[in-house]
């Protein structure tokens, strides 16, 4: 690895340069960034409408931790590392056929040790021979966990700050629409050629809207097309142009269309009664897992089942653009070619934001040769 002390330095918005290739292909990089950045931030793992019954689950994994979330009780959820004290086996929710005769467990794939819904190892098939075996000396341990509008999340470590104090400011801002009135519909899910990064950088400007986007760029007004920068997340918003809208046979309502990023891998695209989330998470240092979720208002409308269809092609069709130019990019990014260029002021402060993000995290645990 070559010196990467000046790619390591905060830029100025007005005079940025863009990381070096080196964070986009390295696996020594993704390795930090799996522990000091992955592990101690707040991550979305789903939904509330989705685990709604005692003993309902949810699997993530978290930089290089799996993590299972599952309802212990009628109002309260829990998150625990998804590794078997035994011989770190996965884990899996287990119900009695007869409902009322035991309360579910978690029980693991591969020799069968269980745990209540808390963590305590109850049962352990045929230890009872092994000396000083105590099941209650083995727990599964827990991940931090809240819930923000109906979406959870989970912190492996002990977080910096709430996620209310990581959040503030986006519910007014969206106003009137209220996510707590959506529900889950569907997820959609990717495995692409290219480093976490170079999605998110390209989630984070509008720059390239009207050559990669062209359908998009023609529903969004692009000359009002704003960026706004808080600590721990950017916002881009645009009006939408009904009249562009109702030219091309698609209606995305009265308003904004809102579109946050939310450090390090969350982005929330918000527009009249709908939500879709998008979590990236590094499947390598050259490959990435992309979990596309909707959630709509009023589910079972037929208004919201003829938005829901078109939403699904529309959004089908702007996804495949961002996956074809960011798997051309990373080719880019691998050739030995590239060498970081400056950033657009106008266009791209969100990508500075992020990626001065990054260099924060790394700086103090980055070895780099001179």
């Amino acid at each position: 690895m070559h010196n990467l002390n000046l790619h390591l330095k905060q830029q100025p918005l007005d005079h940025a340069y863009a990381l070096d290739a080196a964070f986009y292909r390295d696996n020594a990089i993704l390795a930090l960034e799996n522990q000091h950045i992955f592990n101690s931030q707040w991550q979305l793992v789903g939904h509330t409408s989705q685990i709604q019954n005692i003993g309902d689950q949810l699997t993530i994994q978290i930089g290089d931790l799996p993590v299972i979330i599952v309802r212990k009780q009628k109002d309260e959820l829990v998150a625990l590392h998804n590794v078997c004290r035994h011989r770190a086996g996965p884990l899996s929710v287990e119900t009695s056929r007869v409902e009322s005769e035991k309360p579910p467990v978690l029980r693991c794939q591969y020799h069968g040790w269980s745990y209540d819904l808390d963590g305590q190892l109850k049962t352990a098939p045929e230890m009872q021979s092994t000396k000083d075996f105590n099941p209650f000396e083995h727990h599964l341990p827990k991940a931090n966990l809240e819930i923000w509008q109906n979406l959870i999340f989970v912190c492996i470590q002990k977080p910096q700050k709430t996620l209310n104090e990581m959040l503030k400011g986006i519910a007014p801002q969206i106003k009137p629409i209220n996510l707590k009135t959506m529900q889950f519909h569907h997820r959609d899910e990717y495995l692409i050629n290219c480093n976490w990064k170079v999605y998110m950088d390209n989630y984070l400007e509008g720059y390239h809207l009207p050559h990669v986007h062209p359908g998009l760029s023609r529903l969004l007004d692009y000359r009002q097309y704003t960026t706004k920068l808080y600590d721990d997340y950017s916002y881009q918003f645009s009006p939408l142009d009904n009249q562009q809208n109702n030219n091309a046979g698609i209606y995305y309502g009265e308003g904004s269309a809102h579109y946050y990023t939310i450090f390090p891998n969350l982005m929330l695209n918000i527009l009249p009664g709908r939500l879709q989330t998008n979590v990236i998470l590094p499947a390598g240092a050259n490959q990435t897992r992309i979990i596309f979720d909707y959630y709509y208002s009023d589910l079972h409308s037929d208004n919201t089942q003829k938005l829901i269809e078109q939403d699904q092609n529309f959004s089908d069709e702007v996804q495949q653009e961002d996956i074809e130019i960011c798997e051309k990019v990373q080719l880019g990014l691998n050739s030995g070619s590239y060498i970081a260029g400056p950033l657009c002021e106008k266009r791209e402060q969100g990508l500075v934001h992020f990626q001065n993000l990054i260099r924060k995290y790394l700086a103090p645990v980055l070895t780099y040769k001179s």
